[in-house]
């Protein structure tokens, strides 16, 4: 599949944004209005019509489509049990979970990656202490980088710096995430969202060329 020529970097970007919002903290009423009233799931990119594409639209066509605020408590025990607690959730958001033999929080993966950001100037302003490798914050990265992409499409360092991240630091344990919150998931929301950021983030790898280090995961 060839997509570098047809990938919008612009929509990219917005599509990172929202990944990136929705998987860092418990929902609002706020967001998933928003996300409703600006007609998300309806306006996501087909991109090559993959099987978690068309489920991922689907399910957050129906989640949205009847969406109400009383529903805000059930997408708060939902998002819980998957990414937050209490108790061990059911699809852990950092990498060093899933790289580590350990299965620790900041493991050897986590410095691995704090280095890769140091050298490449990358750095986070944080509401809240969150270990670095949790996957909203990879989608964060993303973002930024797809927003250097939309002023100077050919600008190799960014490029290089989006494929290395992906390639060494992101891909080998992220579809792992994602599939567990899809087996795991209560709510039409974050099953959507999970086959919606597993299919985006194959497209990346389409777009920038990039083959996961091959690892062998712990969970």
């Amino acid at each position: 599949m060839s997509l570098d020529n047809k990938f919008d970097f612009e929509a990219g970007q917005g599509l990172a944004r929202i990944l990136h919002h929705v998987l860092l903290s418990y929902p609002t009423v706020e967001t998933l209005d928003n996300l409703k009233n600006h007609s998300v799931a309806q306006s996501w990119p087909e991109f090559g019509l993959s099987a978690d594409n068309t489920a991922g639209r689907a399910a957050l066509t129906s989640y949205l489509s009847q969406w109400s605020a009383e529903q805000l408590n059930e997408l708060k025990l939902d998002y819980g049990q998957l990414f937050f607690g209490p108790g061990e959730p059911n699809a852990m958001p950092w990498g060093s979970v899933y790289l580590g033999e350990q299965q620790l929080l900041n493991d050897r993966s986590t410095l691995d990656l704090m280095a890769f950001y140091k050298q490449q100037g990358i750095s986070f302003e944080l509401e809240f202490t969150q270990p670095l490798d949790h996957i909203a914050l990879f989608f964060a990265v993303i973002d930024s980088l797809l927003g250097q992409l939309v002023l100077n499409p050919d600008d190799e360092p960014v490029r290089r710096t989006l494929a290395v991240l992906m390639q060494q630091h992101m891909l080998p344990w992220s579809h792992r995430c994602f599939e567990l919150a899809i087996e795991h998931a209560q709510t039409d929301f974050y099953r959507g969202i999970a086959h919606l950021a597993l299919d985006f983030q194959q497209v990346l790898a389409v777009v920038f060329q990039v083959i996961p280090m091959p690892v062998r995961l712990h969970r």
